[in-house]
Formats: structure tokens, C-alpha cells, sequence
């Protein structure tokens, strides 16, 4: 089910400028109050990545990895707001993710792909503005026409100017070293993806050692280590190996989907890639959100979310961290006539029904809300039902208040 509001929405505080504003449908004020929630727990949860008691931060690379995926997620926010400003539709996925549905991420990579083209057509806000001054004055109007092209440019300087959170986001390598133990460069790669079925945001990681025997000459020094005369300008957009670049990519559009579990994705991509051995992988499942005038997917939730007084606490935000380690590597066998390369042996928690369900190693389930909405939560003797199996965090303030 989808919901379908028209707005004329908000910029986020601080964000952008604000044009002046036509008058705001019933259903448009709901839709600003849920780009104004979503933000504020965008915000909650980026403060969480970044303090030093955060399980996140405590993984290391993980919760800077995320904070860059929740920035585009902010650079997604921001476009869609333009451009409802004068556009006639947004959805979001009602009774599910909570989330606005793949069209609206399909819309925003589509508009960039002319957005430059557009921006040159239209004249600068500057003209623009002093144009509808003119025409109040002399028509006694509200410019319509003038302000939704005032709108529309700063949406295409959003798509331009910004990142936002593309169906596909593609890898990065953010970390080289070498095994000791196998002697093999290996890579932390990350990439970002939204499912369309599930209308969900989604983060990968994967710790991944490389066997090409050109690249392991050529970065492998005598002494085991990691070349010390090697110039690797970190980050580096695709997966380090060249030669495999490109169809890792591919593999990562066609491998990525929420309904895969990570024990089937990993084990394509040691099949697929005779010379990379996944060791770990990782993924960050960002929802569902729910929001008291939009979300239907938990009523207990929303019906108790609706009594809040303040409409920009009137949500709640989850994410399931997964994790996926190779516990053993099946040595190559080769004869005469052929043979197989290297296979990880990976490890699924057999013991926990949830870990053997979602194909894992381990994995976390986290709930993040507005201290108002806790306090109501609580109080309703739901707590316990509503959070079983989730770590909770409070936002109090500027604070994270963990383990309620």
C-alpha cells in the first residue's frame, strides 16, 4: 500500500533557502512533518555512529562507512523536498519500510541525468525572485509559475551539487593490507544499495582477499607487508584489482537485493571469483521507520506514536546490523585434467533460529526514538512487546541514552 501526498515541502533547517510558499494542503503539512521527522532521526542516528560507546564505532570502519551512506540519505531528503515543491506526487511505503518507495529513488537518477541541461533553461533565482516581486505588484497574484521554476532550479542544483542514494551505489575500497597468514592482499570494500521490493536502504562491507598472483606480486613486498614504495591514493572508487573491477560492480547490482540472505550472497561471489575469497561480509539494513500520519506497518506503534503532542516526535527508527564470517578456506585442488580453486567455509549460527533464518554469523537489531515517544511507549505497558530483540537508544537532548 502507498500513500500519495502533495506538498509543497520544507527545506531542512539550515540546509538550503526557502522560497515563499503557496498555501500548504491538509496532506502536504503531513507529508513536511514526515520529511521533518525522518531528518531528526537521520540526525539521531548519525550522533550514534559517532560516540565512542557506540557498538558501531566499535567495529571501526563500520560507523564512518554508515555516516557517509546517511549523508546521501540526507542528499535524497533534500532533493525530493524540492521537488515536491512542484511536482504533484510523493509515495512512501505505508505498510512496510516506512520509507519513500523505489519510484522516488528512480525519479531523482533519472532528473540527473538532464538536470544540467534543465538548470541552463531556467533563469537564475536571482531574476527570478525580482520577477515575482514584479508580479505581485502588478497582478495582485501569488506568482505560481515563477515559484515552482524558483523550486525546480534549486532541485537541480540538489542533484548536481549533492550525493543522494542511488539504487546503486557503487563499491569502494577504503582499506589494503596483507594477510600474514596467507600471504594475500586483501581489501575492505563498501557499497550502497535500495532495495525496490523491499524499500529499503541498505549498506554492504566485505572483507576480501585477492589471489591474483600478478596483483600479489606486484603489492606484496619480500617481507610479507604491503609494499612500502606503493602510492594507493585511499579511498578508491570500485574494487582495487582492475581486471575485476568492472564485473564486481555487476555483481554487486544482481547480488544485493534485501530477500538474499548474506551466506547466499557471499557465497556467489566466492563462485563467481576464482581469485577473491570473502572473509567477511556485512550489512546494514536501515528500517523500517515508522511515523504516526504516515506508517501503517506497526500498529501498536503508530496508534501510540499518534498521542504524542509533539508532531516532531511522533517517530521511531530501526536497523539490523548482519554479519557473515569465513571460518575456514578449502585449499585448492589441481590435476591433470583440472581441478577447483580455493572455497570459504562459512560460518551460520546454527544454534540461534533467528542467525540460521537470515543466513549469519551474528547480527544486532536496534530501535532508535525521541525521549516524548519512549516516555509514551513505556507508559502504554508496550515496551517490552514493541523492543523485544531490539538494543534501544533515547534521544534526550543532544544525548544518546542507551540500554532503556
Amino acid at each position: 500500500m502507498t500513500a500519495k501526498t502533495t506538498a509543497k515541502s520544507e527545506s531542512k533547517k539550515g540546509a538550503v533557502k526557502t522560497a515563499p510558499k503557496k498555501p500548504t494542503s491538509k496532506k502536504g503539512k503531513v507529508i513536511d512533518r514526515y520529511f521533518k521527522a525522518m531528518n531528526a532521526a537521520l540526525g539521531g542516528l548519525e550522533t550514534y555512529l559517532k560516540e565512542e560507546q557506540s557498538p558501531l564505532y566499535q567495529h571501526g570502519l563500520v560507523g564512518a562507512v554508515v555516516s557517509e551512506y546517511i549523508k546521501r540519505l540526507y542528499g535524497s531528503l533534500e532533493s525530493w523536498e524540492h521537488r515536491m515543491s512542484f511536482a504533484s506526487k510523493f509515495r512512501v511505503s505505508q505498510s512496510e519500510s516506512g520509507f519513500p518507495l523505489f519510484q522516488n529513488v528512480l525519479a531523482l537518477e533519472n532528473d540527473l541525468e538532464t538536470a544540467q541541461e534543465r538548470l541552463s533553461s531556467i533563469d537564475d533565482e536571482e531574476t527570478l525572485r525580482a520577477g515575482m516581486v514584479d508580479f505581485i505588484l502588478s497582478q495582485k497574484k501569488f506568482p505560481l509559475e515563477l515559484q515552482n521554476q524558483i523550486a525546480e532550479r534549486r532541485y537541480l542544483e540538489t542533484l548536481v551539487d549533492g550525493k543522494h542514494f542511488s539504487p546503486l551505489v557503487l563499491p569502494r575500497t577504503i582499506k589494503v593490507s596483507v594477510n600474514k597468514k596467507t600471504g594475500r592482499p586483501y581489501y575492505v570494500v563498501h557499497w550502497g544499495y535500495f532495495d525496490g521490493a523491499a524499500n529499503l536502504p541498505m549498506v554492504y562491507m566485505a572483507v576480501i582477499e585477492d589471489s591474483s598472483e600478478d596483483l600479489m606480486k606486484m603489492m606484496v613486498g619480500k617481507n610479507g607487508r604491503l609494499d612500502k614504495d606503493l602510492d594507493i591514493p585511499l579511498p578508491i572508487d570500485g574494487l582495487l584489482n582492475p581486471k575485476l573491477a568492472n564485473a564486481f560492480d555487476t555483481f554487486c547490482e544482481k547480488n544485493s537485493s534485501y530477500s538474499l540472505t548474506l551466506s547466499t550472497i557471499a557465497t556467489a561471489m566466492d563462485h563467481d571469483f576464482d581469485h577473491l575469497h570473502p572473509k567477511q561480509l556485512r550489512r546494514f539494513v536501515l528500517g523500517p521507520f515508522y511515523h504516526s500520519d504516515i506508517t501503517v506497518n506497526g500498529k501498536t506503534v503508530d496508534k501510540i506514536l499518534k498521542k504524542i503532542k509533539k508532531p516532531e516526535n511522533q517517530w521511531l527508527l530501526t536497523w539490523t546490523l548482519q554479519e557473515l564470517i569465513s571460518v575456514n578456506e578449502k585449499p585448492a585442488k589441481w590435476g591433470l585434467w583440472g581441478g577447483d580453486p580455493a572455497r570459504e567455509e562459512f560460518y551460520i549460527n546454527t544454534d540461534n533460529l533467528d542467525c540460521a533464518r537470515q543466513g549469519v554469523s551474528s547480527f544486532e537489531r536496534h530501535a532508535i526514538v525521541p525521549h516524548e515517544a519512549y516516555q509514551a511507549i513505556f507508559a502504554s505497558g508496550k515496551a517490552d512487546e514493541i523492543f523485544d530483540g531490539y538494543k534501544r537508544h533515547v534521544i534526550s537532548g543532544k544525548q544518546i541514552l542507551r540500554d532503556m
